[in-house]
């Protein structure tokens, strides 16, 4: 498949679902999520999004259980819009990367106040 075509279709599920999350879905679990990256295999078959969730532990994990419950309403959503003979499966991941960003933050933060006492 064109990679051109790939991108392009990864660009479009991202603002789709962001819209459905939007709008809101009917579930009470699914809290503050952004989504952050879509992958796409190069067959069409399976795509991969990837959120940010945001909350407690608790909130995080029932959030994420909500997004893959709710995975099959999304993908019949999508295939309403999208012109595709076969619509891709879905399926949530968790997007740590903000979280690793902030880490590597804090530790530049503890080693520039380290510099500073000495």
């Amino acid at each position: 498949m064109s990679d051109v075509r790939v991108r392009k279709l990864q660009e479009f599920i991202k603002q789709e679902v962001s819209q459905m999350l939007m709008r809101g879905l009917k579930d009470p679990r699914i809290g503050f999520t952004t989504i952050t990256d879509v992958h796409v295999t190069g067959d069409l078959r399976e795509a991969t999004i990837y959120v940010s969730l945001f909350g407690s532990d608790k909130e995080k994990e029932d959030t994420l259980i909500a997004l893959k419950h709710a995975a099959g309403h999304i993908r019949t959503e999508l295939g309403k819009v999208l012109k595709l003979r076969h619509i891709p499966s879905i399926t949530f991941d968790k997007d740590t990367s903000l979280d690793y960003s902030m880490h590597i933050e804090s530790l530049l933060n503890e080693i520039k106040k380290d510099e500073e006492k000495n």
